[in-house]
């Protein structure tokens, strides 16, 4: 017993030389060494994953060997630990994080040299920019280093994130702090306690030369990178706090603009019409009866819109969202279409389904992208926008359809069959009960 005034004196003199992290935070770099840390580099994590374990195993240990290489000029590793600071001489291959990172927010300091060049690569995806920012060559001006570090700089030219919305970035020689927070796709960013990137979508590098129907949204998850690229740059203080997927969806809601109005009191059914003997109220939300269907829409006809909701699936869950339906006959073919809202496992629980049935599609139409589902027992936030032809859905702040009706072959129509609302330039919103227990709330709609 007499040892433990010891012990704790000793934890509380260890403590007072390390930074310590905020509260539900934990460090990523432990001050001593490369715990935690392997090789990567500039690589789809996708397709690192999809590898054979040799050889996904011999690539790794090939970064991570170049990562921990020592620099021929200098004899000095390319990456070192002096005064719980990790330091890069601007070569090597880049510090990987060994684990996968999905909803995160990540805070960490850097301090760096003039005319060095380095990032930070979000699960594996290129990057919030740190750079030389007092640059003002024709050459960094076209690259947009005067407009200042911690923008998503790999992402299209005019499109959100692309440039920091204020220049942040200390002078040499002082300590740099960002704070990212991430969930699906959507990113904001802090640099110096300035908001620089607010709610952006950071784009897949690694998917921008394929045709647009082929390109995925970035992955659920993957690494988290401290990037290397010609000059030195210092990194302490790396904390990482993982946000569950509750939270996540509050943030998500949080983000509704005041103009969108909520067409659901969470009560009763009033405003609401159609198959309404079918569905019930439970827990301030509209749930479809099990063993029942039907379409229940508000009652209220819509041209362009955007829909923001929550929903909740049993396992194999069957439902949709009625695009401008007429209030007759089946929204996926009488109305505009039917955006689908099924479990993501429902295949492996029911049977095969075809692509353009899976969650987010337009249902027969157009294929949305898989995996970005929370799991079944929580609630998913989901946005679809409608203008003119064309529908955009967002899972969990992924966007995981982007299609135009008007261009889809009709050829290419799940079972050849027709849809005659497919032109339909308004009607309801609503939902599309398939006899299982699905349910909504949160419902807003903005219109333009």
């Amino acid at each position: 017993m007499k040892l433990l005034p010891l012990l704790l004196l000793g934890l509380t003199s260890l403590s007072a030389h390390a930074a310590t992290p905020p509260e539900g935070f934990t460090p990523l770099f432990n001050g001593k060494d490369l715990s935690g840390w392997r090789g990567g580099s500039t690589y789809d994590h996708r397709k690192l994953l999809e590898l054979p374990e040799a050889e996904r195993d011999a690539q790794i240990q090939k970064w991570t060997a170049s990562m921990t290489a020592t620099n021929e000029k200098t004899g000095i590793p390319h990456w070192r630990v002096e005064n719980e600071e990790l330091i890069n001489d601007g070569f090597g291959d880049y510090a990987t994080t060994e684990k996968d990172y999905g909803n995160f927010e990540l805070h960490l300091e850097y301090k760096t040299v003039p005319l060095a060049d380095s990032g930070i690569y979000l699960r594996g995806v290129p990057q919030v920019q740190i750079w030389d920012s007092t640059e003002s060559d024709e050459k960094a001006v076209s690259l947009g280093k005067p407009k200042g570090s911690g923008g998503l700089w790999n992402n299209s030219p005019g499109t959100s994130g692309k440039d920091p919305l204020v220049k942040a970035d200390k002078p040499f020689g002082e300590w740099n702090q960002f704070r990212i927070h991430m969930i699906g796709s959507r990113v904001s960013i802090w640099l110096n306690d300035q908001l620089v990137v607010d709610h952006a979508i950071l784009e897949n590098y690694y998917d921008k030369k394929l045709p647009a129907d082929q390109q995925r949204p970035v992955p659920a998850k993957g690494p988290i990178q401290l990037q290397t690229h010609g000059g030195e740059i210092r990194w302490r203080n790396v904390f990482v706090r993982e946000i569950p997927n509750a939270e996540a969806v509050e943030y998500l809601r949080s983000k509704t603009p005041q103009s969108a109005q909520s067409i659901f009191n969470g009560k009763d059914l009033t405003g609401w019409a159609g198959d309404a003997e079918n569905y019930e109220i439970i827990d301030q939300s509209i749930r479809c009866k099990a063993g029942k269907g039907g379409n229940l829409y508000w009652n209220t006809e819509l041209s362009d819109f955007t829909a923001r909701l929550e929903f909740l699936l049993p396992p194999a869950g069957n439902n949709g969202l009625a695009i401008r339906y007429p209030g007759k006959g089946g929204p996926a073919y009488e109305g505009m279409t039917e955006i689908q809202i099924l479990d993501d496992n429902y295949d492996k629980i029911k049977g095969p389904i075809k692509p353009q049935q899976v969650h987010g599609s337009a249902y027969g139409l157009a294929v949305a992208q898989r995996g970005y589902q929370f799991p079944i027992g929580e609630w998913n936030h989901q946005t679809t926008t409608v203008k003119g032809s064309t529908i955009n859905v967002e899972l969990n702040g992924v966007p995981i359809l982007n299609t135009d009706l008007s261009k889809i072959d009709p050829s290419t129509f799940m079972d050849n069959k027709p849809h005659p609302g497919l032109n339909r330039s308004s009607g309801y919103f609503g939902f599309a009960g398939h006899n299982d227990p699905v349910a909504f709330r949160q419902i807003t709609i903005e219109k333009p």
